[in-house]
């Protein structure tokens, strides 16, 4: 993908990554449901060919009464696919789905895109979206703890420059 310059792009402020957060959150719930469904369909078809003992109410897993492990890779499966979620479009596109309806690219301060390396240490202090708090407060620099961390900016495209970005 081209290099857009960050210097005819200003950077988002928080009411704009706040909207794409909102955005974002609703494809985030479909996901961990999606890979909510696919990891219990695993778990049952394992329990089916007795690999593991699940305790099942209905169709259904009961989650209180069986291994604590299943639960811990259920979350951990779901978290995942989340994750991936976020670093294919922030590494990839420099866009989530939710960025793109606000028109806001999260890139390098040259403007680059993101490898996939920073991208996944962008996760970290994103903290669900509350590392963009700082943003509130930083409002000359307009950056939140996760682009301090990762020497990355969100910036707000013109309507031109997103056009087509996906």
């Amino acid at each position: 993908m081209e290099n857009i310059s960050n210097a005819s792009f200003p950077r988002a402020g928080f009411r704009r990554r706040f909207g794409s957060w909102i955005y974002d959150s609703l494809i985030i719930i479909a996901i961990f449901m999606l890979s909510g469904y696919a990891c219990v369909a695993l778990f049952v078809a394992l329990d089916y060919f007795e690999i593991i003992s699940i305790t099942r109410s209905g169709f259904g897993i009961d989650w209180n009464a069986s291994h604590p492990a299943y639960r811990i890779a259920f979350n951990s499966w779901c978290i995942v696919w989340v994750c991936i979620f976020f670093v294919y479009f922030w590494s990839k596109k420099g866009q989530t789905l939710g960025m793109r309806a606000w028109r806001l690219r999260v890139q390098n301060l040259d403007g680059s895109l993101l490898s996939t390396t920073t991208a996944i240490k962008r996760l970290v202090p994103t903290l669900l979206g509350l590392g963009s708090l700082i943003v509130l407060v930083d409002r000359k620099n307009k950056l939140s703890l996760q682009d301090r961390l990762t020497n990355t900016e969100v910036v707000v495209l013109s309507l031109e420059a997103n056009r087509g970005r996906l």
